[in-house]
This record gives C-alpha cells, sequence and structure tokens, in this order.
C-alpha cells in the first residue's frame, strides 16, 4: 500500500514534466499530436534571437546573483556561528522570514524600495533582488554545516598561536567548502528560474528567460518552449544532484 501511494504520489509530480520532455522531441508544429522524434525544436532555439537573448540575462543574472549571495551568505553564517552580538537571535529569525515570506511580498516590497531611491530598473535592480532572496537559502545550508563543527578545535588552534585568518583558512574553509559549493548552486538555481519577484523589479530593456518564456506562453505553448523548458529541467536536476551529492559526500 505504501509503494502504491508513493507511486501515485511521484506519478502527480512528475508526470507533466515528463509528458514536457517527451513533446519536446515532436516532430509535429502543434503541442497535441504525435508526428515522430526529432530534434527540430533544438536546432529552432538556436535560430531564435531573443531567446538567447534572454537566456544570456538570465546567466548573467544569475552567476553575478550566486557568487555575491554565497559570499555575503557565508560571512553571515560565520558571524552567527562565531559570535554573540546584540540581536543575534532576531538576525537568526529573520533569515527564516526571508525564506518563508512569500515571493510576491518581495516582489512588491523591493520594487516599492527601488522607486523610493529612484534606482533605474534593470540589471542592477534584478542583481540586488536575486542577492536577497538567495542569500538566507546560503546563511542556512553554511550555518546547518558549521552546527555541527566542533568549536574545541578552533580554540586549540588559537591556543597554539594561529591568528583568526589562519584559522579560517585553513581549519574552518576547508570543512565548510562543500557547503558554500551547495549554496552556490542552490542560489544559481532559485535565480535561475526565479519569475514572480523578477517580473516586478526588472525593466522593460532587460528581460530573462523565465519572463520571455511566461510572454510566450500566454499565445500558447510553442513546440520551442517545450525544448527549452526541458533543458532548463535538466540544468536544474543536475544542480541538485550535485549539490546533494557535496553535502553527503562529507557528513
Amino acid at each position: 500500500m505504501r509503494k502504491f501511494y508513493a507511486s501515485f504520489i511521484y506519478t502527480l509530480l512528475y508526470l507533466p514534466i515528463a509528458v514536457l520532455i517527451v513533446y519536446s522531441f515532436n516532430a509535429s508544429k502543434y503541442t497535441i499530436g504525435w508526428k515522430g522524434f526529432s530534434f527540430m525544436w533544438y536546432e529552432k532555439l538556436l535560430e531564435h534571437g531573443s531567446l538567447l537573448d534572454a537566456a544570456w540575462h538570465s546567466v548573467s543574472v544569475a552567476f553575478s546573483s550566486a557568487v555575491l549571495a554565497t559570499t555575503l551568505g557565508t560571512l553571515g553564517a560565520l558571524a552567527l556561528f562565531r559570535y554573540d552580538f546584540f540581536g543575534k537571535k532576531i538576525f537568526n529569525t529573520l533569515v527564516y522570514v526571508l525564506i518563508m515570506s512569500p515571493e510576491i511580498v518581495m516582489g512588491i516590497s523591493l520594487l516599492m524600495l527601488f522607486v523610493f531611491i529612484s534606482l533605474p530598473l534593470g540589471f542592477t535592480t534584478l542583481l540586488i533582488a536575486h542577492i536577497t532572496f538567495c542569500m538566507p537559502f546560503v546563511i542556512v545550508t553554511v550555518l546547518a554545516r558549521l552546527n555541527g563543527f566542533d568549536k574545541n578545535i578552533i580554540e586549540a588552534a588559537k591556543d597554539l598561536g594561529a591568528s583568526e585568518f589562519k584559522t579560517f583558512v585553513n581549519i574552518i574553509l576547508p570543512n565548510i567548502i562543500p557547503a558554500i559549493v551547495a549554496g552556490f548552486l542552490l542560489s544559481l538555481t532559485l535565480s535561475f528560474d526565479d519569475v514572480i519577484i523578477s517580473f516586478f523589479v526588472t525593466g522593460p530593456d532587460y528581460e530573462i528567460l523565465p519572463l520571455k518564456i511566461y510572454s510566450m506562453v500566454k499565445l500558447g505553448v510553442k513546440p520551442e518552449i517545450n525544448a527549452l523548458c526541458t533543458i532548463m529541467f535538466v540544468f536544474t536536476l543536475v544542480m541538485v544532484l550535485f549539490s546533494q551529492f557535496l553535502i553527503k559526500e562529507k557528513k
């Protein structure tokens, strides 16, 4: 019974994705109706200039925001782990509040902030927004790894004369690298497929891939969209599997 229930749940979750992947290889130009196996729509993607531009914009924002969010998030996790300061519990709680906050609330609040400070919407606002919603996930990932770290090792290193910098580079960093990489890959994935927050903070001259797809499907799902979504799903799957591998590798 348990196996049947689990199979039923997984079928509900993954059947739509399986249908999308199968129809991305459909030779027919219509979504419904199988006309044979073909890579035609993947080849058509290479001829779609606006889609390629949007894809490049998405990659630029995703990598930039992932690097900055990982750096800032790692420093935040280290601060929570190493030091006691005023408002530490509040700061720790606010991290989880950001993770649980509805995306539409974050999108509207960021838009109001950018309008208030008169910052033009475009790459910069997208980058700031993506860093904002990716950083809490990095903090949680790295902090989970740090909480399993024996603080006595740090104290022993300090007793032997190691400075704060040497302690971080030679002792702490090697132990948390898998969590940092996992946080980076998670940020990359979150940034790459975000729609709701990006919808509010991007400008008319800077279109990213998820928003481009969203605007295209309003007129009907084209076969090129199936191929593009399949590529994005495979990319996300690889990132998630790699991050899980890194986390389990050091447990």
